[in-house]
């Protein structure tokens, strides 16, 4: 969706909008856990933390601008089990008790404004961006290197899967101790979930690979190692991606790929070892053609990637590809042929969810560009999803929630799915880098670094 700022409505109004007839407005029921509305935060952050995992007065400061917003929950950015686990440096981890702390004094901040904490649990596995120096090789099912940025990888043995079911299941008790509303598997999007669950990735011969009972083996054994740690009474989600499309950038990729009849599958699997709500998404890969889905930047990508040469073997290819003209049109081309209509990203994954939530009892929310809310009225009144998540549409406007509440149907200035947000997080803050969205660059530059100030919370 690609608005001109001096011609954007502030949207059509509802007369039930925030009342008690509004779909949006309606709290959700988990088994474990109540939110005040039906919009979640997604997943998504800069390299506000410091480098050994600790949290910082940054990371508080970003999360209260969505909670001030009116979402009914937030669910953390990648938070990694283990330090070699995480997709970059400079990101909160919760792989040590020291952390809890910082956790419970972000999450009472949350809750000031009524609205729940989910901690993303994760690992990266093979797809990272940025190696640590102190872990330049990861772990995953495969030695195959990841495609994207090409970083190496060893394969996981038995005793390394039994560990890392244990690193989830302590990091989930954390979270708790914190006293967060819950966790969420980050099993979506190319992550150490992903790899073993993929078909396309996950090249076992040993009981964690072949047939699907066999790839989703890794995954619900964490699900029951979380429950035997923190009891039935803790609200656990996981995130999946419903179908790979690992053919959407690559179409001469003839690998098998995950179906939504798998995923179907697996989220029956999911729910029986005790999960609470089931989130949607889709790709085997972070970023992909349709995660997220929209404009690939590659004007940003040519001054940013540069960060990544040094470390990922693909690194320079992709460099040099993003710096030639010629080859940044082929590029462009193979990314937006997949979802070649850009007004029709918003809702992209509800037909899978709408498959997955016929197949479950628990909620199902669906991600992937939501920032309409007749839209999103929609999609919980079909019965496609519960609930709905929204990343970017947030970064743009922090207070869409609160929008939806007063009556508008969108925000005065959408998102436009232009991904220069996701793109700068490389070596710049996150934020909106949309220029057609602000009267000025000095605008853009203030809203950007708004995330720093205050510098410090006093517990």
């Amino acid at each position: 969706m690609r608005l001109d700022p001096s011609t954007a409505a502030s949207g059509a109004r509802r007369s039930d909008a925030g009342g008690a007839d509004d779909p949006i407005f309606q709290p959700l029921e988990f088994r474990n856990l109540t939110v005040k509305n039906r919009i979640f935060r997604s997943n998504i952050s800069g390299r506000f933390d410091n480098y050994d995992g600790s949290g910082s007065p940054v990371r508080i400061n970003w999360e209260l601008k969505f909670a001030r917003g009116g979402v009914g929950a937030i669910i953390s950015s990648f938070v990694p089990v283990v330090i070699e686990g995480r997709i970059v440096p400079n990101y909160a981890t919760i792989d040590c008790d020291e952390r809890i702390p910082f956790w419970r004094e972000l999450g009472e901040r949350v809750h000031e404004h009524g609205c729940c904490f989910i901690m993303q649990l994760s690992h990266a596995g093979r797809q990272r961006d940025i190696a640590g120096f102190e872990h330049p090789i990861g772990f995953g099912p495969t030695a195959r290197r990841d495609p994207v940025n090409g970083l190496r990888a060893n394969v996981m043995d038995r005793k390394k899967i039994k560990q890392t079911v244990r690193d989830f299941a302590a990091g989930a008790r954390r979270a708790r101790d914190a006293g967060l509303d819950g966790v969420e598997l980050h099993s979506a999007n190319g992550y150490l979930f992903t790899q073993f669950l993929s078909p396309a990735i996950n090249d076992r011969t040993d009981e964690y690979g072949g047939p699907l009972e066999n790839r989703v083996r890794f995954l619900l054994e964490v699900v029951r190692a979380v429950r035997a740690e923190v009891g039935d009474d803790f609200h656990l989600q996981a995130k999946i991606s419903a179908v790979d499309y690992n053919k959407a950038f690559s179409f001469w990729d003839m690998s098998t790929q995950t179906t939504i009849e798998d995923s179907v599958q697996v989220c029956r699997w999911l729910e029986e070892a005790g999960v609470d709500a089931i989130h949607v998404s889709a790709g085997n890969a972070f970023p992909h053609p349709r995660n997220p889905a929209g404009y690939f930047p590659v004007d940003v990508a040519a001054q940013t990637y540069g960060a990544m040469i040094s470390t990922a073997m693909f690194g320079l290819r992709n460099y040099i590809i993003f710096r030639t003209p010629g080859l940044r049109q082929v590029f462009k081309w193979l990314w937006e042929r997949t979802v070649p209509e850009h007004d029709n990203i918003e809702g992209l994954n509800l037909p899978n969810a709408r498959k997955i939530k016929e197949a479950v009892s628990v909620p199902v929310i669906c991600t992937g560009g939501f920032q309409t809310a007749s839209v999103i009225r929609q999609a919980i009144s079909d019965r496609s999803c519960d609930a709905v998540s929204a990343a970017r549409p947030l970064v743009a406007n922090n207070d869409l929630v609160n929008l939806f509440a007063q009556g508008h149907d969108h925000a005065p200035r959408p998102c436009t799915y232009c991904n220069r947000c996701l793109i700068h997080t490389l070596q710049d803050p996150l934020g909106c880098y949309e220029p057609i969205r602000y009267d000025s660059r000095e605008e853009m530059v203030d809203q950007v670094l708004s995330v720093y100030t205050p510098s410090v919370y006093q517990p």
